[in-house]
């Protein structure tokens, strides 16, 4: 929010320094106010020009403005009483005044009226220079510098020995399960409360998914239900080829219990953590608990390189030979000579030079994005209804998407008709995931739920929520989110809503 002092004008000031003023603060309204600091009139860049076409010249005091009258709003206006204002009077700023009638913010119709998305990229400072640095060596192929640097600092990030720098988190699933040696006939067991992406690799193989349910504590992979299904699986001689738990929204699984149960079976682990770099259990960081570990770069996620993904771990050999696969499975020989079959997997030298820039402020992302949840618990927090989506003990999540539920008997809306409400206010909400054993395309897979009787997925899926969660998501607009689900819920509810009613200055 841009300090209000850098708009505030006196009727002894010149149009030629309004002017100016105006210039330097990128703004199209100056707020003119007495001798007391209190809001006379607003001062738009029309207001000057006509001016100046009638005649007056540029050092003339703006003391020379006609009277006009300006609407005002107090601080808890909401946005959407804003953007009603300025459609019934046809104007495109608001100022925001205290008890005494001095100005502390002014609304601008193309902020409050801009749609506020679920979660955007969010570049910092580094990423053009490594960019640069690819075109200016020409290394604008995949390969180069910047993804051998990318993978090894992220490795080092992350604390795991090594990296390859794939096109998509989906082609580092794929690559990951192949060097598993999951084949056709095989089962993998997956969490059910993810994206397709998670799943669709399996299928890539001729493999066959089991799913499982998560566990109310952290959203993710249930190790009850983990366990029971493997004990099932041992006694009909069926052990899976892998186990894909998922770090959800920004939070790392039991990552401890789950891989205790599956050393007990030898079962290895591939750990989807395209939601959760920069989480962490207990005190290793999410993505490095199995022996393969994913992360995605795509444009929603916590750092982006607008497309890419990365298969780390501690074997050498492994992720060398990730490397070999995902660039055609090409033979150290003269010609081109292939053995095997192969994808063209890499990432590019330019996107990897994105990457390098965005993990310089991982830290800070998180900080942000932790800071968004913050905000929204303590503005929502007086409603009966909506419970947060839990931080396990031990755990650090990143709150990559802030999510909750929504208890429609004490809020009186549901989830989908929230998102719904919410969308015609230009703001983005969603529901969480489509549980996989409830896609049509999954129908005949095998599930394994929380306890026998509970899915937790189908509840989290029927009651939970995704709201506005990026790093760069102004307090501002937070705000008018937050504003707007209190109107709704308390719209919905039995309780009687407040209105702020509107003052005129001038």
């Amino acid at each position: 929010m841009q300090a209000i002092q850098d708009i505030l004008v006196h009727g002894h000031d010149h149009i030629r320094t309004s002017l100016d003023r105006m210039n330097r603060s990128g703004r199209t309204v100056l707020l003119l106010v007495d001798t007391e600091g209190r809001l006379l009139r607003t001062v738009t860049d029309g207001d000057l020009r006509r001016l100046l076409l009638a005649g007056t010249g540029l050092d003339e005091m703006l003391e020379v403005l006609p009277p006009h009258q300006s609407w005002t709003v107090t601080e808890d206006t909401d946005a959407d009483h804003v953007l009603e204002l300025m459609n019934r009077h046809r104007i495109d700023q608001v100022p925001v005044v205290d008890d005494e009638g001095r100005p502390v913010h002014v609304h601008l119709r193309r902020e409050i009226d801009r749609p506020i998305l679920l979660s955007t990229p969010h570049l910092s400072e580094h990423e053009r220079d490594f960019v640069e640095q690819a075109f200016a060596t020409n290394w604008i192929a995949p390969l180069g510098p910047n993804v051998d640097a990318f993978e090894r600092e992220l490795a080092e990030k992350v604390g795991v020995g090594h990296a390859a720098a794939l096109c998509s988190g989906t082609a580092a699933i794929h690559l990951g399960l192949k060097l598993l040696d999951v084949c056709p006939g095989d089962t993998v067991f997956c969490s059910s409360l993810t994206f397709v992406a998670t799943a669709n690799p399996i299928r890539y193989l001729g493999a066959e998914p089991v799913f499982i349910d998560s566990e109310p504590g952290t959203w993710n992979m249930s190790p009850a239900a983990l366990e029971r299904a493997l004990s099932a699986a041992n006694a009909l001689g069926r052990l899976p080829k892998a186990v894909v738990p998922v770090g959800l929204y920004g939070q790392s699984p039991d990552m401890e219990a789950i891989v205790d149960i599956c050393d007990r079976y030898g079962i290895p682990i591939l750990e989807d953590a395209a939601e959760s770099l920069g989480a962490t259990c207990g005190r290793r960081a999410a993505g490095t608990f199995g022996r393969l570990g994913v992360y995605s770069f795509n444009g929603n996620k916590i750092i982006t390189t607008s497309g890419g993904g990365m298969l780390v771990g501690d074997d050498p050999d492994l992720i060398e030979k990730a490397r070999f696969l995902a660039t055609q499975a090409r033979e150290p020989a003269p010609h081109y000579q292939h053995v095997e079959t192969g994808f063209n997997y890499r990432m590019s030298n330019i996107l990897a030079g994105v990457g390098r820039g965005q993990l310089m402020v991982l830290d800070d992302r998180v900080a942000q994005r932790r800071a968004v949840f913050d905000r929204y618990v303590l503005g929502l927090g007086h409603l009966e209804g909506i419970t947060w989506m839990p931080e396990a003990p031990g755990h650090h999540a990143t709150r990559w998407l802030t999510t909750a539920t929504i208890d429609p008997e004490r809020t009186g809306i549901t989830a989908g008709e929230l998102v719904e409400r919410l969308a015609e206010s230009r703001i983005e909400a969603r529901p969480v995931w489509k549980p996989m054993h409830r896609q049509p395309l999954f129908e005949d897979c095998e599930y394994w739920s929380h306890e026998p009787d509970r899915s937790v997925a189908d509840e989290l899926f029927q009651g939970g929520i995704c709201l506005p969660s990026g790093s760069n998501l102004a307090p501002e607009a937070q705000r008018r989110v937050i504003d707007r689900i209190v109107d709704l819920v308390e719209e919905s509810s039995p309780r009687s809503r407040l209105t702020v009613p509107e003052s005129r200055a001038g």
